[in-house]
């Protein structure tokens, strides 16, 4: 920054231990005004820590250090705290209230009054009004928050930020659940309030992102600071992951060419139900095959009904699907996931926390969840059996963790995933589907999950697997299938496939 100008939030020497493990080591980090600093690291690098303490989630006393707002030493006691200080934390998942207008969100616990103690609501109106077009957005303030997108509650969120005169506002992942557009629009609202003298902390994996955004970006790993450079610089890709990881990730996609044998899944005139609107269809006529040994992409954008066709082959649909579904040639008839789990499939869902785990289980009782025969007999567990097949898949899939009793809610995004990997390598698996596995997980982790990918495919298994992230989805398959409007645009083979030809069958409706 200009020399002379005075940071708007210092942090000195920070450090946070938790039962004895330190979890950030004598971190200083500077924001300055008119500013957007990016954060990276790897899952468990410290980021949300560091930002727990300056939210008041972690309160004064709880950690070591100094925290700077404006120069004045502040020792915040709670989240309010933090807030009435101009702190705003806009999370991946606006915290916005569902059932009430866009309006009362934005002026929660602010709304005006009259002289006569009734709310003005004409006057609440011209104050949302006057935020939303401080950042550009057509969004109407009587609108209902529920029908909102989630980039657009999102900027509802800032929008409430800035009403409570936030001067710092931190965005912790905030494009993991938006469109490229949306995300773009994300952008220029963010260059706005830069412009505008507000401090932006912008937190993501997506290091491109970082690159085009940010005026500097901190790196951390394992709780220390490990170099905080301008982007201005010429500063590459490949360097800020060395920084990410300690070590160059020259492997970073190590999909090999594969031997595709005979085809183990068939699926012919796969069609779907629209759970809330009669007579349409999320998907209709889709018809492919994947091989064993093959690593079948499925790529479009959101809402082209890439998890439909997961969710209905893994039987989490009923009656809604038709169609026919052939396993190894022979017809099957799958209606729950007791049925796929029983012909050979395995799903690690888009939603992990909520379809894929039980996060406040330890790791030892995720592991066997969905093969409690292996680990029972007689209706009557054996701990000792669970608790060694545990053992066996942390070592496999190098789980990092503590102990097999610790709480998969503790781990890392990468880690968990690993968890409902291991679930399912422990059944009769012969068809994984994963669904965006990569998303909310570090670079280095995204690296372990494609090892992972291309280690059992090379084992025979047949893997289909949806990614918005087109550079990975072109790297890690053998071939793309790509859709849009529920309906199957073309299917491109690893030579065929570009980002520019996946974009054009993924735009394309016919």
């Amino acid at each position: 920054m200009e020399k002379g100008i005075e940071p708007r939030l210092r942090m000195e020497h920070i450090t946070k231990r938790f039962s004895g493990v330190v979890a950030l080591s004598d971190v200083s980090f500077e924001a300055y005004p008119s500013e957007i600093v990016g954060l990276i690291g790897e899952n468990g690098a410290g980021k949300s820590t560091l930002m727990k303490i300056l939210s008041g989630a972690w309160p004064a006393g709880t950690y070591e250090g100094k925290l700077f707002i404006e120069g004045v030493l502040s020792a915040f006691g709670s989240p309010q705290d933090s807030e009435n200080a101009g702190v705003a934390m806009i999370y991946q998942e606006a915290h916005l209230l569902q059932d009430i207008s866009v309006m009362e969100n934005i002026l929660l616990g602010r709304l005006p009054h009259n002289r006569w103690g009734w709310v003005d609501w004409k006057e609440a109106r011209n104050r949302a009004v006057q935020l939303l077009d401080r950042l550009e957005i057509d969004i109407p303030p009587n609108e209902d928050t529920r029908r909102l997108s989630a980039s657009q509650q999102q900027m509802v969120a800032i929008a409430k930020a800035l009403g409570r005169d936030a001067r710092i506002l931190v965005l912790d992942e905030p494009t993991a659940a938006l469109t490229d557009t949306e995300t773009q629009t994300l952008f220029r609202v963010l260059r706005r309030l830069r412009e505008d003298g507000v401090t932006c902390i912008y937190i993501s994996h997506r290091i491109e992102e970082v690159l085009d955004l940010v005026d500097r970006v901190t790196v951390l790993r394992d709780g220390r600071v490990v170099d905080t450079i301008p982007v201005a610089a010429e500063v590459e890709y490949s360097d800020l992951v060395h920084m990410m990881v300690g070590r160059a990730l020259t492997d970073m996609y190590p999909k090999k060419a594969a031997a595709i044998g005979q085809a183990v899944l068939r699926v012919e005139h796969l069609s779907l139900d629209h759970p809330f609107i009669n007579g349409r269809k999320s998907l209709q006529d889709v018809s492919f095959a994947v091989h064993r040994g093959e690593i079948l992409g499925i790529g479009g954008l959101v809402g082209s009904g890439r998890s439909e066709i997961v969710t209905s082959l893994f039987g989490m649909n009923g009656k809604r699907v038709q169609g026919q579904v052939f396993i190894d040639g022979e017809p099957v008839d799958i209606r729950t996931p007791l049925d796929a789990k029983r012909h050979g499939m395995g799903l690690l869902t888009e939603n992990r926390r909520k379809n894929g785990l039980i996060v406040t289980f330890p790791i030892v009782q995720n592991v066997t969840l969905a093969n409690l025969n292996r680990v029972s007999r007689h209706h009557i567990l054996n701990h000792g059996q669970e608790r060694r097949l545990a053992r066996e898949q942390i070592d496999v899939l190098n789980i990092v963790a503590p102990s097999i009793d610790a709480i998969v809610n503790n781990l890392s995004g990468g880690n968990q995933q690993k968890v409902i990997i291991s679930k399912w390598l422990l059944t009769d698996l012969h068809i994984l589907l994963l669904d965006e596995p990569t998303q909310g997980i570090d670079v280095g982790a995204k690296a372990e999950i494609y090892k992972l990918m291309e280690h059992l495919s090379q084992q025979g298994m047949a893997i289909i697997w949806i990614s918005s992230e087109l550079p990975e989805l072109l790297a890690m398959s053998d071939r793309i299938m790509v859709l849009a409007d529920g309906r199957v645009q073309g299917t491109l083979s690893r030579e065929e496939a570009t980002q520019v030809r996946v974009m054009e069958l993924a735009t394309h409706f016919r």
